[in-house]
């Protein structure tokens, strides 16, 4: 069997051209943890298309294709589908927007997974061998991460990726914010893969620097300083992503900076107490945050902190304090997004509810969009100054100010500016939202920015 599975991107990431070039870009562990889930008793030989580096052949040969959706990519999952059911090819889509709402995506796939596939996905290629293929799969309540194949990172060019050592430890989150997928897609119990594979992992890769893409390493204490410790002996250096509760558990962040963290990202979401507390992520206090990075820098830590643009509380000055906070607090790299309502996230039912979705055209979905319209902010007003905190936190005299105050990682931090530099002065070559200011009356077939214009790889 001939089995393609293909992570489909928008224009974020997409092959040529995206905002993103090779030096920000680290490889997905999806695909290669499902190559890696192939019953090895089956005759299957399998392929990988990660549209982020490369072109999908659209003449392919499969017998069967999988992809991986998020909800800025459903769009282009589902014209991708429709090309090859339509010559003959069955497609089975999983991933977040799949688990988020199965009934958008089932009409465009012979099959759909819903939640995690550690069990599933073998079973569905098994049946799908024996001709008696399901057309949904859910996750089953008892998933256990333990005793699962290494992902087939060896299946990527690694030489298109900034780096292939990219490793997961635990998923979910036990917080419930009411705009992030993860309560709402997988629940708030969190999953763990044993410390010992987790470093097992690691060590047959022989890595030096690696990244966690876990949501919420610190989820589990007792587990993140299990974890902390096994990596101690490794001597490598890790970057990750955390809540700022880290900062209040002064042990568990020295333990990190031994074990090698040398980068984190952080949520930090807004500086308006009342906006995270409506977001039910009331455990930040902005009055913490700049004491935190000073923390952080101590350890040797570098800082990416997100701030979302567009709660209920916002207002149109919210863009420069925001921007002036992180220049002033040292942030080493700062970043902005417009709060997105994704598919029945608690966020997303409210503002339904309010009637207050603009659009669900899903190619839109990606937080540099307004979809949604804004409380105290015109959508005009919030793209402007979600762009224009970027301009100012990129600027070079704002990126001299940052580094005076923090000194550390130069090299890397350099790189890392300029990087997110070039992104801030190009975010409307690549994000258009004057079909949100004209305010076309029917949303739902409104045209496309000319940004996600784009063509489709062999696309006549």
């Amino acid at each position: 069997m001939k089995l393609v599975l293909i992570s489909p991107k928008g224009p974020l990431y997409r092959h040529r051209g995206g905002i993103f070039k090779r030096n920000l870009r680290y490889a997905p562990l999806t695909l290669t943890t499902l190559a890696a889930l192939v019953p090895p008793d089956l005759d299957v030989e399998t392929r990988i298309f990660d549209e982020g580096i490369e072109d999908v052949d659209l003449g392919l040969e499969a017998d069967l294709i999988g992809m991986t959706v998020i909800t800025g990519s459903a769009t282009r999952a589902y014209e991708l589908s429709a090309h090859f059911r339509a010559r003959g090819i069955p497609v089975v889509l999983g991933g977040p927007h799949v688990t988020l709402i199965p009934e958008d995506a089932q009409p465009h796939a012979d099959a759909v997974v819903v939640g995690y596939a550690e069990d599933t996905w073998p079973q569905l290629l098994r049946d799908f061998t024996a001709g008696r293929m399901r057309p949904r799969y859910t996750q089953a309540a008892d998933l256990d991460l333990a005793n699962r194949p290494f992902a087939r990172r060896d299946m990527l060019d690694r030489r298109r990726y900034i780096t292939t050592h990219v490793f997961e430890a635990t998923r979910g989150c036990v917080h419930a914010c009411d705009f992030c997928v993860v309560p709402f897609a997988w629940g708030r119990k969190p999953f763990q893969k044993p410390v010992e594979e987790v470093v097992a992992d690691i060590r047959q890769h022989w890595a030096r620097r690696i990244i966690f893409i876990d949501l919420n390493l610190i989820a589990d204490k007792e587990y993140a300083a299990r974890l902390f410790t096994a990596l101690v002996p490794l001597e490598v250096k890790w970057f990750g992503l955390s809540t700022t509760l880290l900062g209040r558990d002064p042990a568990l962040l020295a333990l990190a900076a031994r074990s090698g963290c040398a980068g984190l990202l952080m949520g930090f979401e807004s500086i308006v107490p009342a906006s995270l507390k409506q977001s039910r992520k009331g455990f930040n206090d902005p009055g913490e945050y700049r004491e935190l990075v000073e923390i952080l820098h101590r350890h040797r830590i570098t800082l990416m902190a997100c701030f979302t643009f567009g709660m209920d509380h916002d207002t149109p000055d919210i863009f420069l304090k925001t921007a002036r906070f992180a220049v002033a607090a040292h942030i080493d790299l700062p970043r902005f997004a417009i709060v997105t309502p994704f598919p029945n996230t608690g966020l997303y039912r409210r503002l339904e509810s309010e009637g207050r979705i603009l659009t669900r055209n899903w190619e839109l979905y990606d937080a540099q969009h307004v979809v949604f319209a804004p409380s105290q902010l015109t959508p005009a007003q919030l793209y402007a100054g979600h762009e224009m905190a970027w301009k100012h936190t990129y600027s070079v005299g704002s990126m001299a100010r940052r580094f005076l105050g923090s000194r550390i990682q130069v090299p890397v931090w350099w790189l890392a500016n300029l990087g997110y530099r070039f992104y801030a002065h190009h975010l409307h070559d690549f994000y258009n939202c004057d079909w949100i200011v004209g305010q076309q009356p029917n949303l739902r077939s409104a045209p496309r920015p000319r940004s996600l214009r784009w063509r489709k790889a062999g696309a006549a």
